[in-house]
């Protein structure tokens, strides 16, 4: 009798369950998506080590929130809201295992488009792929579906606090509403989180890069989220400056050491570059800014007659080129530069390169942020990038600094 009456309660169970999906228009889609958001909860559950909200002496992490994650089926595609975990972070595993025959025609579409193939390209790509009936119109179609993706990374709601921010600007050429292919600015923002996590914050695209341009970019940061920015690193563009220090009063900013050096050398005769450079050098090698003052003071003194201009600048940008010896804690080559940044555009104007001219603004943005996205759902499940303590101890003097100003 006990196993009759288990057999009932777990029918009556089912059937409520799959009632529930009768009356949406696709009902086996929504089964699985159900099916999934299930498999997730039990997934992270297990992970974390405790349910959302329970205390628990034996929780490895903590929950922080959710990130839309686009998935395509054979029975269709669905949006799912993959739970964060703030330390070694979450992928389900039905996508991280997932076959590639699942997705087939659109994931092969849709990476041969990030990485830069044309249409038209992916077009024969197909057909020697076996794929026939899939025409340029039909690509373009499949790539639009990307555009929900992209919209909800670049709205994403954002932390409070970002220690370091490090922030720069493509310029690529796109066909405008009138037709003619104009130099388009796309400036991207890049942080690392109080858990040491790098993450791509923002990508924007705007006509040139004008002090009005930078402020709107930062009060969107704002918008979206943050409040703390501990220091900032870019190259010294006026504009990023005077936007900046309106933005986040308070806040530090690191002018990029490559960028200063390139600014230097440009006053310096070809044939004397290299040993001029190698000089230069030295002085964010040192283990402090006194000694890094006193190694520039003496290049001052030995070349500020052979060459002034050069000289000159350097002496007038030092002070912003030295700003990241007030973070001790921290390695200097992580925050002295926008290398960071720089590896990354290096790989997107590779991608970019293959397209020459876009098509639209449009086109444009949803290539440079599929490609973006990857990078940081990658970075989620990396090792810090910074270890947090260190992190910890930068907004903890950022605060104190911040109330005596």
């Amino acid at each position: 009798m006990r196993n009759n009456s288990k057999k009932i309660d777990e029918t009556k169970i089912f059937k409520e369950i799959m009632t529930q999906f009768v009356v949406d228009e696709d009902p086996l889609l929504s089964m699985m998506k159900w099916m999934m958001e299930q498999l997730m909860k039990i997934e992270s559950e297990m992970k974390v080590g405790a349910k959302k909200g329970e205390h628990n002496s034996e929780r490895k992490s903590y929950f922080s929130g959710y990130r839309p994650r686009r998935f395509d089926t054979r029975l269709g595609t669905v949006y799912l809201m993959v739970p964060k975990i703030r330390k070694g972070g979450y992928i389900p595993f039905f996508i991280t295992e997932r076959k590639r025959s699942e997705q087939a025609l659109i994931a092969m579409v849709q990476e041969a488009y990030v990485n830069g193939v044309s249409t038209r390209k992916i077009e024969r790509l197909a057909k020697e792929l076996g794929i026939e009936n899939i025409s340029a119109s039909q690509v373009s179609q499949i790539n639009k579906g990307l555009d929900e993706q992209v919209k909800e990374f670049r709205n994403r709601p954002l932390q409070k606090e970002y220690p370091f921010v490090w922030v720069d600007a493509l310029y690529e050429k796109v066909r405008n509403y009138e037709g003619r292919v104009v130099s388009t600015a796309i400036m991207i923002a890049y942080g690392v989180t109080l858990e040491g996590k790098r993450e791509v914050l923002a990508i924007e695209p705007f006509v040139n890069e004008s002090v009005e341009s930078w402020k709107s970019f930062f009060d969107k940061l704002k918008q979206r989220g943050i409040e703390k920015i501990a220091l900032l690193v870019s190259d010294a563009h006026l504009g990023i400056q005077k936007a900046f220090k309106e933005s986040f009063i308070g806040a530090s900013w690191q002018r990029c050491k490559v960028h200063f050096m390139r600014n230097i050398l440009a006053h310096v005769p070809p044939k004397a570059k290299e040993k001029f450079a190698a000089k230069l050098k030295q002085i964010w090698l040192q283990n402090s800014k006194k000694e890094a003052y006193l190694i520039a003071q003496a290049i001052i003194d030995e070349y500020g007659k052979k060459f002034p201009e050069a000289t000159q600048v350097l002496q007038n940008g030092l002070e912003d080129s030295l700003q990241f010896y007030h973070f001790p804690q921290i390695d200097k080559r992580r925050i002295s530069s926008t290398n960071v940044l720089e590896r990354i555009n290096k790989e997107i104007r590779r991608r970019s390169k293959v397209v020459s001219v876009f098509p639209s603004r449009e086109s444009y943005i949803r290539l440079i942020t599929t490609y973006l996205m990857e990078y940081t759902e990658d970075w989620e499940i990396e090792r810090s990038y910074i270890h947090p303590q260190k992190l910890q101890e930068v907004m903890e003097i950022y605060e104190v600094q911040l109330k005596a100003a």
